[in-house]
């Protein structure tokens, strides 16, 4: 009746001009319900009628180098199984060097997408290969894979891509036969660090013995189940599982744990089905539209302003400048006039959107949590920089935005330090698109309460103490940090990592000074 109740309400439709798609995933026979009965999951979907409705998740896929990431990749997005030698993973190295070395250096991405009814679109189909934008027309989800690097000195190269990417889920891969090793467990941390969701994929299950790979899965568990991770670890063994898995995977408890071969294609079918049925999510590491009023995701986009983030910047012939990035905030058209910055001074510059593209698709707009390129008007490549923003306000004011400054406060917990972190200490602070070295330049107690800001432009400093001057390992304090370089569009209430060596910290930005403050404050320290 609860089937019918579907198509007769249109919900359910197989017909070409439907809206929507229902489809039972996984049904089996209850052995707690009445006799004849069955119980079902049923997909609903939205079908797209443009590109720019069509959803999107984004995945980071991290592990430790040799742990089959780009193989996996390849794998899901060719369509065809690994030859053992590493051959599916060819077609997604971006430079020489990678497919010399077997290992990515770089931040790849690869798509696949899924139709209305849950089939796979991949950019092989039957021997001739298509673009990216038939993909997009194709399909009604669109799930994106950033491809990190596994090697330690690459490890900023992914920190970079997780903090600027905005994944909205971290795929952890981790080796059966080399277990928990190198630097799985830093990544993980960063996953947790900045709140997304992880789930893990134990590759090389048919070359691992399985006294080893039950060793592999016990590590796995002991270490999700530690009271750093806090995780659910769940295995998923059959496609009733990966559906329940993918409805209870929206919070932060839940990590379900797939077994998988490359070479015989074992698990990849419920990794997949997993993946077609992950729920589209707003990653907790995106920062709010404006410093004093949160972002709401039920908030009509026309009323917030538009903050673009710029993580890579092309030169295309005949075209001119390109950026791409991600929508934090607002809608962004074709023909819009927006602000560029902020350059080396702090100013932006004005420009116009002459072309967008989302996914190697034209489209007339993007929307917020979207990541599409864009095509600016009379600006050259070297106006240009990663971590820069693009504003533009709901009533398209002709006043640039204020200039950016240098320095902010943060509230912080240092994870790891060999020593102690004081005054002048200074480590490449990773928010959002921004990638850069900042100084400390006061630290003083943790404050419980929110920030005032009617205190004095010097309040951080004046309630510092010395007795927390000093941060330790597990220390939480409010520091103020100062980038060395260039002013940077850090707005209050984005997530922060700070790194240097082997010393990390996580935070939080809760208060960014102005240019005037900022000089009032660099006069208060040079007079004190």
């Amino acid at each position: 009746a609860f089937v019918q109740r579907l198509y007769d309400s249109g919900a359910a439709s197989t017909a070409s001009d439907g809206v929507t798609h229902a489809r039972a995933i996984g049904d089996k026979p209850s052995k707690k319900s009445a006799a004849g009965a069955r119980v079902a999951n049923f997909l609903v979907r939205r079908r797209p009628q443009r590109v720019e409705d069509m959803l999107e998740v984004r995945v980071a896929v991290v592990g430790n180098v040799d742990a089959g990431k780009s193989t996996m990749l390849g794998v899901l997005t060719q369509g065809g199984l690994d030859d053992g030698r590493g051959r599916a993973r060819l077609a997604l190295f971006r430079h020489k060097h990678e497919a010399d070395s077997g290992r990515t250096s770089s931040v790849g991405m690869e798509i696949l997408g899924f139709d209305k009814q849950g089939a796979a679109i991949r950019l092989t189909d039957k021997h001739r290969k298509v673009g990216w934008d038939t993909v997009c027309r194709q399909s009604s989800k669109i799930v994106s894979f950033l491809d990190l690097a596994g090697h330690e000195k690459y490890l900023k190269t992914t920190v970079f891509g997780m903090a600027g990417g905005s994944p909205n889920f971290v795929m952890l891969m981790v080796a059966a036969n080399a277990g928990l090793a190198g630097m799985a467990r830093e990544h993980l941390g960063l996953a947790l660090a900045l709140g997304i969701p992880v789930f893990v994929v134990v590759t090389k299950i048919d070359m691992c013995p399985p006294q080893v790979l039950d060793t592999t899965l016990k590590q796995l568990t002991k270490l999700l189940r530690s009271s750093g991770c806090r995780k659910l670890p769940v295995a998923v063994a059959d496609a009733r599982a990966a559906a329940l898995a993918a409805a209870r995977f929206g919070g932060q408890r839940v990590c379900p744990v797939f077994q998988v071969s490359n070479v015989t294609g074992e698990g990849v079918g419920l990794l997949q089905m997993f993946l077609n049925l992950l729920p589209l999510r707003a990653c907790t590491a995106t920062i709010p539209a404006s410093p004093r009023e949160p972002a709401s995701p039920e908030a009509p986009e026309s009323s917030e302003p538009l903050r673009f983030e710029i993580n890579e910047i092309f030169a295309v012939p005949y075209v001119g400048t390109v950026v791409s990035g991600v929508v934090a905030s607002g809608h962004v058209r074709v023909g819009d006039m927006v602000w560029l910055g902020p350059d080396s001074s702090g100013h932006f510059a004005s420009t116009q959107v002459r072309g967008i593209h989302r996914k190697r698709a034209e489209v007339a707009s993007g929307s917020r949590g979207q990541s599409v390129s864009l095509a600016l008007r009379k600006i050259a490549r070297t106006q240009v920089r990663k971590g820069m923003v693009l504003l533009r306000t709901p009533t398209d004011d002709v006043e640039p935005p204020a200039p950016a400054a240098r320095t902010f406060e943060a509230e912080v917990v240092v994870l790891y330090h060999s020593t102690t972190i004081t005054s002048r200490y200074q480590a490449m602070v990773h928010c959002g698109a921004v990638r850069q070295t900042a100084r400390v330049l006061a630290i003083r107690p943790a404050n419980p309460e929110p920030a005032d800001s009617s205190k004095p432009v010097d309040a951080p400093l004046a309630d510092a103490k010395p007795g927390a001057s000093a941060l330790r390992t597990g220390d939480r304090a409010r520091v103020l940090f100062q980038f060395i370089r260039h002013p940077e569009y850090v707005p209050a209430g984005s997530r922060l990592i700070f790194r240097e060596g082997r010393t990390k910290g996580v935070g939080k930005v809760v208060r960014v000074f102005s240019a005037a403050e900022e000089r009032q404050l660099v006069q208060k320290m040079t007079n004190g």
